[in-house]
């Protein structure tokens, strides 16, 4: 059983280099920087980033990045589901939204914060305005 256990726990660092090139076409489609994707993705450094993007099958991927990645994938599903407009889908994160929480700022201002939890809130909000229906 701690074999079965074992084995489990390590497939999930190899779906998440599986997940990484998908997570970085949303991310080039959301029109990130390197340096928006360092933080959203919460890398240490652009080379890293390059690595990541270059050789995601060598990616290290953490617990804290799967989360993240499980997040951006959550939100692009929430964005795909509420707008039919692909323009609409990948621009919205980079647009200013009046809704109390964000305060005339764009999802990406906070994203760009680089802390797991603004993903969450942006990825639970956007889950809620659609529905929260999976």
């Amino acid at each position: 059983m701690n074999a079965s256990h074992a084995t489990q726990g390590q497939a999930q660092p190899e779906a998440g280099n599986t997940v990484l090139p998908v997570i970085f076409n949303i991310l080039d489609k959301w029109s990130c920087t390197q340096a928006q994707q360092v933080a959203i993705l919460g890398l240490t450094s652009r080379s890293t980033l390059n690595k990541y993007r270059n050789h995601p099958e060598s990616a290290k991927v953490s617990k804290d990045l799967l989360e993240r990645m499980s997040y951006i994938l959550n939100i692009h599903k929430c964005l795909r589901i509420m707008f039919t407009a692909e323009d609409s889908v990948y621009q919205w994160v980079q647009k200013p939204n009046s809704h109390p929480f964000f305060a005339g700022r764009s999802a990406m201002d906070i994203m760009n914060q680089g802390k797991v939890v603004d993903l969450y809130q942006i990825a639970s909000r956007l889950n809620a305005w659609r529905g929260g229906k999976s």
